[in-house]
Order: C-alpha cells, then sequence, then structure tokens
C-alpha cells in the first residue's frame, strides 16, 4: 500500500537503507511499526468515510502503536450512537487525560444532549475539560435551569447569539428559556436578524419557529424575496408583523442597501418600525454600503442611533468615519461598541486616534497616551502602531533565558506533544495540530506557562514543525523569543532570491510566515502550494514573466521554483503598485484586480495605509495585509538589528495614476 505522505515514504526509505547496518531484531521492529503506520494511516481514511467495519477490522493492528489513542478513538466515534455506556466508559478510562479522551466525552456529551439523557449528561458533564463547544455549555445551562433553576437566562443568550449556525444545543436553552419567560422574545428576532444577515436561512427559520412553528415557513419566504414581501405580494404568506418587516428590510439591504435605503425611508415604515428595529437595518444598509466603499455609508449610518447597532455594523461604522475623515463618528461609534469589543487593539487604538484629532484640553491627549500605552509592543499591526504613535521605534526585544535542560526535557517527555509530531511526521497534519493545540492549552491546569510554552515551541523548532513552533511562541505573554517568533528557514535561499531581484527580504519572510508558516508542502483549499502558497495560474503566468521556460506544474513544490516563482510574482505586484508594500500584500492574497478597486476612483481621497487596510472589504486579505506588514517590519528588527517602522512601510495609498501601465494587466 502507498503512503499518502512524501515524509512516511522518505522516512521508511531511509528506515529500508539502514536496514543492513542494524541487527535483525532492529529490522524487524522497524517493519512492525511501518505496518501500524500504515494502518493508522488507512483508519483516518476510514473514518472519514464513516466505514466502521474497516475500523474495527485495522484496531488489532495499531494496540501499542504511539497513536493508538487515535485509531481507538475513530474506531469508536464512527459507531458511537450504538455503542454501550460500558464501551464509553472504559475508553474514557483508558485513554484518561488524553486529547483523545476529552475529544470523545465532547461527542458523547453532544450525544446525551440530543438523547435528552440528563442523567448521564450531569454526570460526565464535570469532567469535561476542553469546554469550548457552545451547544454542549448550552445543554448544560439547560439542566442547570432544569435541576436548579438557576438564572441562566444572559448566558444562554449570549451563547446563542454568538452561535454561528443552528444548532441543537442552543436552540433547545433558548426555547426553555422562552418558555419559561426568562429570556424575551426580542432574542429570538435578534437572532433570526443575524441569520438574514449572514446568509444562514436553517438559523432564521429556526429562531423564528420557536415562536411560532408556522412562522418559520414565512420567514424562508422571506429569506428568498423579500421585496415581494415587502410589497405584499406574496398573498399567501402571513402574518405582517413588524418583527417580519424587520427581518425583511435586513435581507433586502443585504443584497441591495440602495434599494432597502429608499424602502425603509417610507413614511409607513417610519410609523410601524421602532427606532431599534429602524436603526438595526440602517446599519445593515451602512455595513453593506461601506463594504462596497461607498461614499454615502457614513450618512446611512447616521440615520439610526448607535445604542441600536450591533458590533459588527459599529465597526464598520468607524471604517467608513475613517475613510470619511469624520474623527466625531470614529470616537461616538467606537464609544458605542460592547466592553469586549471596544477592548480590542483595533479599536483601542482608532479611538486614542481620535482623542488626539479632537483633543481640546491636556486631559484629553493625556487619555489617548494612556490608551496607547495600554497596548503598545512588537507583538502585532495595532500594538506596533501604538507604539511609533508614542514616538517608538519597533525593536527585537533582548531574548529571554535560556531555557534549562530540565524545560526542554519536560517538554521532550511530554506524551501529546509526542503524539502530535508523530502524526504530522507521518502525514496526520490536521489531527496532530488538534492534539499539539490541546496539549500546550492544557485545559485541565489552566494553560501552560511562558516558560513552558517556549519549550514547547523550541521542540518543533528543532523538528522542523514550524507552525508549531510559531504559533505557539506567540502565545508567550510576558517573555517574548522574538528569533522563536520569527524564524528564518531556507534563510540563504531566501535571501539570496529577495537581494537577486530587489525585495526586501524581511518582506519576503514577513509573507511566508503568513502564507504558509514556512510548511513546504501547505497546500490550500483552493490549490495554492508551497512556501508561498502560488495557485497554478499564477505560477504559469509568472513563470513566463520572469523567464522559467521550462516550468512544469508539478515543479511548485521544489522549494527553489516555488521561492522564485512567489518572489518573482511578488516583485511584479508591488511595482506595479508603485513600491506599495500593503497593496502589493492584498494583491498577493485575493488578486491584483481588488486592490486596484479597493484604492479608489480618480479623484479620491488619499489615505493612511492603515485607513486603507482596515476598511478592506474581505476579512482574510484585511486581517493579511496587517499581518505581513507587522511580519515586515520584525523581521527587519532581527535581519538589521535596527529600530524599524511600520508606518514608513505602509504609507499613502491613494487612486491611481491613470497614464501608469498596468505590469499584472494580462494575470489570468
Amino acid at each position: 500500500m502507498q503512503l499518502p505522505t512524501i515524509l512516511t515514504s522518505i522516512a521508511l526509505a531511509g528506515c529500508l537503507a539502514l536496514s543492513a547496518s542494524i541487527p535483525a531484531f532492529a529490522q524487524s521492529r522497524g517493519t512492525v511499526v511501518a505496518q501500524a503506520d500504515e494502518a493508522i494511516l488507512e483508519m483516518n481514511q476510514a473514518f472519514k468515510k464513516g466505514d466502521s467495519r474497516r475500523l474495527t477490522a485495522l484496531l488489532p493492528q495499531v494496540r501499542g502503536h504511539a497513536l493508538e489513542p487515535w485509531g481507538a478513538y475513530w474506531e469508536l466515534r464512527a459507531r458511537l450512537d450504538t455503542a454501550s455506556p460500558g464501551e464509553i466508559q472504559e475508553f474514557l478510562s483508558r485513554f484518561a487525560g488524553t486529547y483523545q479522551e476529552d475529544r470523545l466525552r465532547n461527542d458523547w456529551l453532544l450525544q446525551l444532549g440530543q438523547n435528552k439523557e440528563w442523567g448521564t449528561f450531569m454526570a460526565e458533564y464535570p469532567n469535561y475539560r476542553m469546554n469550548d463547544d457552545r451547544s454542549v455549555r448550552c445543554y448544560a445551562l439547560l439542566t442547570e435551569f432544569k435541576s436548579r433553576e438557576l438564572d441562566v437566562a444572559r448566558q444562554v443568550e449570549a451563547l446563542w447569539l454568538a452561535q454561528r449556525d443552528a444548532d441543537d444545543g442552543c436552540a433547545a436553552a433558548a426555547e426553555q428559556q422562552l418558555k419559561a419567560g426568562k429570556l424575551k422574545p426580542h432574542t429570538a428576532w435578534v437572532r433570526a436578524r443575524l441569520g438574514m444577515e449572514n446568509d444562514r436561512q436553517r438559523v432564521v427559520s429556526q429562531s423564528v419557529g420557536l415562536l411560532n412553528a408556522d412562522w418559520a415557513t414565512t420567514a424562508s419566504a422571506i429569506y428568498a424575496d423579500p421585496g415581494r414581501y415587502l410589497d405584499g405580494k406574496l398573498l399567501a404568506v402571513r402574518p405582517r408583523t413588524k418583527e417580519l418587516v424587520t427581518l425583511a428590510m435586513v435581507r433586502l439591504a443585504v443584497s441591495d442597501p440602495e434599494a432597502a435605503a429608499v424602502e425603509i425611508d417610507k413614511l409607513r415604515w417610519k410609523t410601524q418600525l421602532t427606532q431599534e428595529e429602524r436603526s438595526w437595518v440602517w446599519g445593515v444598509i451602512g455595513k453593506k454600503a461601506a463594504m462596497r466603499l461607498s461614499g454615502g455609508a457614513l450618512a446611512h449610518f447616521l440615520n439610526g442611533q448607535d445604542q441600536f447597532m450591533q458590533d459588527d455594523h459599529l465597526a464598520w461604522k468607524v471604517r467608513a468615519a475613517l475613510r470619511a475623515g469624520n474623527w466625531e463618528q470614529v470616537s461616538t461609534a467606537i464609544a458605542a461598541m460592547s466592553e469586549g469589543q471596544r477592548k480590542e487593539a483595533t479599536w483601542v487604538y482608532w479611538r486614542a486616534r481620535a482623542l488626539l484629532k479632537l483633543a481640546r484640553t491636556e486631559t484629553d491627549r493625556a487619555e489617548a497616551t494612556r490608551l496607547l500605552e495600554g497596548i503598545a509592543g512588537v507583538q502585532g499591526f495595532y500594538e506596533q502602531l501604538a507604539l511609533e504613535e508614542l514616538g517608538q521605534r519597533i525593536t527585537a526585544p533582548a531574548r529571554p533565558a535560556p531555557l534549562t535542560t530540565e524545560e526542554k526535557e519536560a517538554a521532550r517527555l511530554n506524551a501529546g506533544l509526542k503524539r502530535a509530531l508523530y502524526a504530522i511526521q507521518i502525514g496526520l497534519r490536521s489531527d496532530g495540530v488538534r492534539e499539539w493545540n490541546y496539549s500546550t492549552n492544557l485545559h485541565q491546569r489552566g494553560g501552560m506557562n511562558d516558560r513552558e510554552l517556549l519549550a514547547a515551541a523550541d521542540l518543533a523548532c528543532q523538528r522542523e514543525v514550524w507552525d508549531r513552533c510559531i504559533n505557539t511562541s506567540d502565545r508567550t505573554k510576558a517573555v517574548i523569543d522574538f528569533e522563536q517568533r520569527f524564524p528564518m528557514p531556507h534563510k540563504d535561499a531566501v535571501l539570496q532570491r529577495a537581494r537577486q531581484i530587489g525585495l526586501d527580504p524581511a518582506y519576503v519572510y514577513g509573507l511566508i510566515r503568513q502564507e504558509s508558516r514556512f510548511i513546504m508542502d501547505a497546500r490550500s483549499g483552493v490549490g495554492a502550494s508551497g512556501l508561498m502558497q502560488v495557485m497554478p495560474p499564477t505560477a504559469r503566468w509568472t513563470a513566463k514573466k520572469i523567464g522559467l521556460t521550462d516550468f512544469k506544474p508539478h515543479q511548485i513544490t521544489d522549494r527553489d521554483t516555488n521561492i522564485a516563482i512567489g518572489t518573482g510574482y511578488l516583485k511584479l505586484v508591488l511595482d506595479d503598485f508603485a513600491g506599495s508594500m500593503p497593496m502589493a500584500a492584498a494583491a498577493y492574497n485575493a488578486g491584483p484586480s481588488r486592490p486596484k478597486s479597493w484604492r479608489g476612483q480618480t479623484g479620491g481621497p488619499v489615505l493612511e495605509a492603515a485607513i486603507w487596510a482596515e476598511n478592506v472589504p474581505f476579512t482574510e486579505t484585511r486581517d493579511y495585509v496587517k499581518k505581513v506588514l507587522s511580519n515586515t517590519t520584525s523581521y527587519a528588527a532581527l535581519i538589521s538589528g535596527q529600530p524599524q517602522s511600520l508606518k514608513s512601510r505602509l504609507g499613502m495609498v491613494g487612486p491611481r495614476d491613470v497614464n501608469t501601465p498596468e505590469i499584472t494587466s494580462d494575470l489570468p
């Protein structure tokens, strides 16, 4: 049987090459391990296919294997609905303390909740260490109210509204609280609005159905065609309550914000809808207009009241106000955010900037300074900008005290980390990553401390598992190892290529760190490959542009070819955008045509690149640009040993000079 990863094949080939020089017993042992590896990999595939019979047949072959907990988990999980409580308890006992034990308990608790086996659920829930599944937490709150009538309404409301998709657990808890009169019907309508706004039809019908089962059909009809409902043309659909009208307005705003703005301004809706309902609709209209970078977005927001808008609306109102240069509205919108969102570095930074722009007294300036000092640091985009706003540059912090032999040994002997690295080594990356994250979070003890995280990261670095090295080191708070957070694998190849074509090597490293975390065989869901995550059409186009006439598609996973094509493309888009690093990063992530439209039309405003980046409509690209530029500044500090400026790399962004030719105009 062919193993699914090159890494495993290489490892086995290495074992065979050494076989002539090792004792027969060791050769035999190596063969047994290799066969067990194959069995584990086959079990993983059988689990993905739901083949419980094959899983049961293969399980004896992995007894005693390093990844036996995974094999046993897949086998039992595949037949969890028919397994006896005794079998489940035996698994939980045998693999106590492992990720697999807690993962199965999570799955079992969901099943117990769905089956309303509350006695067993209540007995098992206290042993659940992960406690990060909202549905399970909702079932737990349901049982607490059922058994002890505790006041859980606010917790249920928060969990339900935060749940992205329709589920059974939080819906069941919400239904219980609605029937008991502890949760107001308004919460269900808010949940339905979120469903309308975020393209979640099941959320809409489920939420409305909890209030009135017959209304679920009405809500689905509105979801499909809000305009006809508002015009009264869906004659079979009743009733026409203000709550359903609000849902229709929200849905219309998603597809056509300008049409929704005209509709909601009609006299009949002004009298029928409450200020809260109208403000929410204006929030959606403003958000959608802002995402299209419409100059009228802020005016739409101003038709509503901040206090009735949700956090996502207010975030987009701030972005629209930044584009318009209206610092007063930046300040008021941030002030209206929930406390949790208001404390995020993004909004702390812009609140401080607004205070400085609007400052009338020394007290205002002192408050702005206090806010900036609260977030200033080297660990992120807005943290670095805050540092510069305070007059400081970005420098690499002094390295912490070296890890002791004991600290390194503790990480090396950690069973969860060992299993995770083994899984990643034989090709089970996603499973290994989950176990690594669980082991470093250590839910049963509240988390690793900074030194333990550094030791775990060091272990991953030594094994060249760079994504776990970086992500683990990134989580330290008081103790920061910059060289560990920003490693430079393939240094000679990257530096030589970057200098050869006139690219800042820090920029290349900043982009690779964000793209692939230095995983050589990384492949995205859309087909991007290698260190620099190059798409096949882009690779073919770039290869021609840079003179790689003999390029073949399979070569894109070759390290040097990937670096050559990735850096070549980055240089082309950087030149196309006149050296603008943030725009080139956006082009690398989303394609060059989108940033060209996002920069605005001729005669439009010239913006701070930080404001421009914050207004990028795609969440992924917005975060990507900020992270790549922050990474670049950090790498520059390490490579040069000199203080650096993020602001100088950001620069300004404005409309393109119509006389400037486009280099990437023929990109497929």
